[in-house]
Order: structure tokens, then sequence, then C-alpha cells
């Protein structure tokens, strides 16, 4: 077998997956892209088993069956965090995710005032007024 023809297609997916991730602002396209340069390594991989004898039989394969479940888990946690920003920013531009946390704003007007009764405190009134109600011990009264 001549290994030129897959070397060359796995170096042209991994061009154009390298081509992707710099100069798409969809994240989606981005994880895409990102997934062609894994196939394209997957490609090479397998390539180089079948044609390089190695110590250790079938080692490609296995590599390349790495590979394919390492990029599932990254599609999995890439899509969950692309959702998340859509649901936040309703967009998906890479360009306008901001990579920092913003400076927090100081609390602006009068503090927030205490609530006037706390639930320790034992209820007032008359005893008709409370009955059926549950105290704070949680027992109720009749």
């Amino acid at each position: 077998m001549r290994p030129v023809v897959p070397y060359v297609t796995a170096a042209l997916l991994f061009g154009l997956g390298t081509y992707g991730v710099l100069r798409r602002r969809n994240a989606v396209l981005v994880l895409m892209a990102v997934e062609l340069m894994l196939n394209a390594v997957n490609l090479i991989l397998v390539t180089a088993d079948a044609t390089v004898r190695a110590a250790l039989p079938h080692a490609g394969q296995v590599f390349a069956l790495f590979v394919i479940v390492l990029a599932a888990a990254e599609i999995g946690v890439g899509l969950a965090i692309v959702l998340q920003l859509y649901r936040l920013r309703a967009s998906v531009a890479v360009d306008e995710v901001p990579l920092t946390e913003p400076p927090a704003e100081p609390p602006t007007g009068s503090p927030a005032e205490p609530p006037t009764g706390s639930p320790a405190e034992p209820p007032t009134g008359s005893p008709a007024e409370h009955a059926g109600r549950a105290t704070t011990t949680g027992e109720v009264t009749r």
C-alpha cells in the first residue's frame, strides 16, 4: 500500500481544520473545524499502523479509538458551553465572548432595611388570631 495518498488527504484535512479554527467566528463551526483536525490525526494514526511495523500490534488503531472518545467528550462539553453562551448572549460569535470577568459594580443607593420581624420572635396578638398556624418550633397551636 502506498501511504502517500492518506497522508496527503490527512494533511489537507488538517489544513482545512486549522483554517476553520483561525477564520471562523461561529463557535459551532470552530468545533466542526476541530473535529476535522482530529479526524485527520485519526487517518494518520491508522495509516501509520497499517504501513509501519511497530513493536505493539494495532497501536495506531487503539490510539485512534482514544482520539474518537476524546472527540466525543470534547463535543459534549463544547456544545454545552455554546448553548449556555447562546442563552446568555443570544449569539455564538467567538470574538464577542468576554475572556475576563467584568469589574464588580459598587452598590448604589441606601442599604436594604432589615426585616421588621424575625421568625424567632413569638407572634403578637390574641391566640385566636394564630389558631391553626405553626409556631417557630414546628408545633401547631389550637
